[in-house]
């Protein structure tokens, strides 16, 4: 994938594109997300109403990859809600209010459409969205999901710190906390994720 010129973020190459997701787009993304959970187990727990999962929420937006005509990757940007890690963290940093912070969610890529950069793509989507807000991108990652917060630190994004969530009365998680990185670093982050190899084989 090359670079857009002047820009350092990866520049769609023809047959692909990120765009806003259209309602119908629904279906076909589940699909796709249903193939990300079989193969690398994401969502950890699958929805017992993925439609909703998928969609529910204070979203801002959601976009889809889409590789030769077929949507093959999906991101979300959501307000910050009550009990969201990412934001509390970084509000306690900045001293912003958490209602400043928008949360990028449900990220996934098709394991058959991996090696285009779909998940630098989406993310810088999702951030170019939260800037256009006046809004600073956050996100967490389950602690065991190595490659997903590799891909995360080539961005440039920061750890804040590892939090411990319970989810259920029988089930504990560790989530790692991360925010982006200011808007003058992307652009040098995405450039380098454009010369490697930006979809590690996990759900981006």
């Amino acid at each position: 994938m090359s670079v857009a010129e002047g820009s350092g973020v990866p520049e769609e190459r023809p047959g692909l594109r990120i765009r806003r997701r259209a309602e119908d787009d629904v279906e076909a993304c589940l699909r796709v997300l249903a193939e990300v959970h079989r193969h690398d187990g994401y969502p950890l727990n699958w929805p017992a109403q993925p439609g909703a999962w998928l969609s529910d929420g204070p979203l801002l937006g959601s976009w889809v990859a889409e590789l030769d005509g077929r949507p093959v990757g999906h991101i979300s940007l959501s307000h910050a809600a009550a009990g969201d890690s990412a934001p509390a963290l970084w509000s306690g940093r900045t001293g912003a209010p958490r209602e400043a912070a928008a949360v990028v969610t449900r990220l996934f890529v098709s394991p058959d459409a991996r090696g285009h950069s779909l998940g630098a793509l989406l993310v810088g989507r999702a951030v170019e969205e939260a800037q256009r807000h006046g809004l600073h991108p956050v996100l967490d990652v389950l602690s065991g999901d190595a490659a997903a917060a590799a891909l995360y630190e080539r961005l440039g994004w920061e750890l804040m710190d590892t939090v411990e969530q319970q989810w259920s009365p029988q089930q504990t998680v560790y989530v790692r906390c991360y925010a982006a990185p200011l808007a003058a670093r992307w652009a040098s982050a995405s450039a380098r994720v454009s010369q490697k190899d930006g979809t590690r084989p996990v759900h981006l």
